[in-house]
């Protein structure tokens, strides 16, 4: 849904499957140049996934892509992924799709800006 209204939005949306790797995300966007990586979890593991994806972004001289996210996420864990994990932002079940789109573009327009 979110690949979707993101691409509605006028975004270049490349969708790599479920079940990658911090690593293949990471390849995949330096493959594809990419601008910003939102990713998703629902397992519960997103304490452990988020930052190793911009860990394995930042090894490979990515660390100004923008990282943000959603999920089933508790209030704690997105403030610390927010303000120590490297996570622009967190989106929660329910989040309005164009809230996403609107603020992907200013948050991209503010770091390009």
């Amino acid at each position: 849904m979110i690949a979707r209204a993101l691409r509605d939005g006028g975004f270049e949306v490349i969708y790599t499957g479920l079940f990658q790797t911090p690593e293949q995300v990471a390849e995949s966007a330096l493959q594809e140049d990419a601008d910003a990586v939102g990713l998703s979890v629902l397992s519960g593991a997103h304490m452990t996934l988020f930052p190793r994806v911009v860990e394995e972004l930042g090894k490979r001289g990515l660390g100004d892509v923008l990282v943000f996210g959603g999920g089933i996420v508790p209030d704690d864990d997105i403030t610390e992924l927010q303000t120590t994990g490297g996570v622009a932002k967190i989106f929660t079940p329910g989040a309005p799709l164009d809230d996403i789109c609107v603020w992907l573009e200013s948050a991209l327009d503010r770091r390009d800006g």
